[in-house]
């Protein structure tokens, strides 16, 4: 836990805006967009494009599905506690560029959904 400390006070934690996010996807930047809910979640709506990652299986898992630590990875979740969360373990794992860009709730754009 101390290490967290470290870490917060070393650095803020990146936001990215989901305008920014869709004005950087339009000029073709390179971008993985991870949504860290839960499958129900998930297979109810989803933004267009994003992986599903929980956030329970990011320490564990994240180094072997997506081993490249310069990648930009976007992070979103419901309400944009879980994204906060997955963007520190993120860092502390060594990512470079991660971004959290909040939850669902507050995307503005056109959302994938269940019928």
């Amino acid at each position: 836990m101390h290490d967290l400390f470290e870490f917060l006070k070393r650095k803020e934690p990146s936001r990215m805006y989901p305008t920014t996010y869709k004005k950087n996807l339009e000029n073709g930047k390179p971008m993985i967009l991870l949504d860290v809910r839960t499958k129900e979640e998930y297979e109810d709506r989803h933004i267009k494009g994003s992986i599903l990652l929980p956030i329970h299986r990011i320490e564990l898992e994240i180094t072997s599905i997506f081993p490249d630590k310069n990648l930009t990875y976007v992070i979103y979740c419901r309400s944009g506690v879980r994204s906060y969360n997955a963007l520190l373990l993120m860092k502390q794992l060594g990512y470079l560029s991660v971004y959290d860009m909040g939850g669902i709730i507050d995307w503005p754009y056109e959302i994938v959904e269940s019928d």
